[in-house]
């Protein structure tokens, strides 16, 4: 099968580990994988904050980095949601009808990365080794947005060695929300410390979730109040073989 990665801004800048995990993944079960060079932001930013219009250019150039694939995988539960939900929106509201037409042919291919191996490629075991006690928080759009449910549990169950445990409230939102933290950062701290609580009550030494931006709110309200859990994007795991955090 012929795999595009979309990396998203947040991995591309900030986590490029996570992309090389999903490539790692993804080759290990004999899948061709490819960077669209054209690739850029998926607009969620603009549209999240009211320029809609200005979020069109990104849909446009989407439609045009990513058509021609077998499908689409992107290591962000966020960015995935944004594709699927919004794009054909603002093609229908902003665009032409060559560009609806470019959105409706593209977006049904995207898919999430735990997505892709349960229901596209049929695979829950993917030859992974991580021996230590992992957590699993669903990110509001894995959970409410895409509705991820069980599939990256089936697949973090096969990993060899590891040890899930349960995490208290793990439906609760940690108030990371982009720019809602900025926006309304007493109500976002308050949450997220319901949710690190939440987190060092589950007894993790690792932490993982399909959004880093999630992860990245997390782990500085961890290492903030000097806790040890680490957090680590779900493909880092999955692509682990020999144990312990790349």
């Amino acid at each position: 099968m012929r795999i595009a990665l979309f990396i998203t801004c947040l991995n591309d800048t900030l986590f490029p580990d996570t992309g090389r995990a999903v490539l790692t993944v993804l080759e290990r079960l004999g899948h061709t994988v490819e960077f669209p060079p054209e690739q850029s932001c998926c607009g969620q930013l603009h549209f999240n904050t009211g320029y809609r219009p200005e979020a069109v250019p990104l849909v446009a150039r989407f439609a045009r980095a990513f058509a021609g694939y077998d499908a689409v995988v992107t290591p962000s539960a966020s960015c995935a949601g944004m594709v699927r939900d919004n794009h054909p929106l603002l093609a229908g509201e902003y665009g032409d009808t060559e560009l609806q037409q470019r959105v409706a042919e593209v977006v049904p291919r995207v898919h999430e990365f735990t997505e892709l191996l349960t229901d596209v490629l049929g695979v829950t075991d993917v030859g992974a080794r991580f021996p230590h006690r992992v957590a699993y928080h669903p990110t509001c759009h894995s959970l409410r947005c895409l509705r991820l449910g069980d599939r990256p549990a089936r697949l973090l169950r096969a990993v060899e060695d590891i040890e899930l445990v349960d995490l208290p409230a793990a439906d609760s939102c940690c108030g990371f929300g982009g720019t809602f933290a900025v926006k309304n950062a007493a109500t976002s701290a308050a949450m997220l410390a319901d949710k690190n609580a939440a987190v060092l009550d589950s007894g993790a030494e690792v932490l993982c979730a399909a959004d880093n931006s999630c992860l990245t709110h997390i782990g500085g309200g961890l290492s903030r109040q000097g806790a040890a859990v680490r957090t680590l994007h779900l493909a880092e795991i999955l692509a682990a073989t020999e144990g312990g955090a790349r």
